[in-house]
């Protein structure tokens, strides 16, 4: 089977929603979709990040399952008295597949297809973290941090994960400032698994990997598959 059983799906529902997620969030909601976007704190460090999917007037978010709840909380905090609703949708679970489906993941190709349909009966997420970190690709609270790293610096530019013409957003400021002068000391990587470390995010021992959270003058042994070895060579 396909799905993603560590991943949940709420539905943003009622007035103008996109223009609602729009003010919030680091990627532009109002054109292609599906996007990869980011939930920040003022001062630009990631809180949440998540899948952005339309259906017809209403907007799905593919979301961390563990932080579904919290990023419904997070979201509602800013309906002020907009009549909008955003709650979990149980009949949609995440899936996917490395090899075919409906749409490429938005981040990177390499990643494969994912796609929001009914749930069945068995996951795949130990064949998706694998494929996912062996490219080099981190997600969620226990890899971004929970308010503690800049977007960029969770390689969101490469990702295609922010959107630079899009206008304002919570913590465009300094995401902005970022990008344009080019100063991204940071990134979060992923490496061969070895002695955790004030850097240190997340341990796979099954996988022998870890992810850290390095300057880039010192990766060391970090994975550098095709997208990052490029952006480092940008950069």
């Amino acid at each position: 089977m396909t799905m993603l059983a560590d991943r949940a799906v709420l539905r943003v529902r009622g007035d103008d929603v996109r223009g609602f997620l729009q003010g919030l969030v680091t990627n532009d909601v109002a054109g292609p979709a599906p996007v990869w976007a980011g939930l920040l704190t003022p001062q630009g460090k990631a809180l949440f990040d998540f899948i952005v999917w339309p259906d017809g007037d209403d907007l799905l978010i593919d979301a961390e399952a563990s932080a579904a709840a919290a990023l419904q909380r997070r979201l509602s905090m800013y309906r002020l008295r907009r009549a909008i609703t955003i709650a979990p949708d149980p009949a949609l679970a995440v899936h996917w597949s490395r090899d075919a489906g409906s749409s490429p993941d938005p981040r990177l190709t390499e990643l494969g297809y994912r796609w929001l349909a009914a749930p069945d009966d068995d996951a795949v997420d130990d064949a998706w973290r694998a494929h996912r970190l062996s490219l080099g690709v981190t997600e969620g609270v226990a890899e971004l941090g929970d308010g503690e790293t800049l977007w960029l610096e969770c390689n969101a530019r490469e990702l295609n994960g922010v959107s630079f013409a899009k206008g304002c957003y919570v913590g465009q400021e300094n995401t902005a400032r970022m990008h344009h002068r080019a100063k991204v000391n940071r990134r979060l990587v992923v490496a061969p698994i070895g002695a955790a470390g004030d850097r240190t995010r997340a341990l796979y021992p099954d996988l022998g990997l870890m992810v850290e959270h390095r300057r880039v003058e010192a990766l060391g042994d970090a994975l550098r598959p095709a997208w990052f070895a490029a952006a480092l060579a940008a950069d």
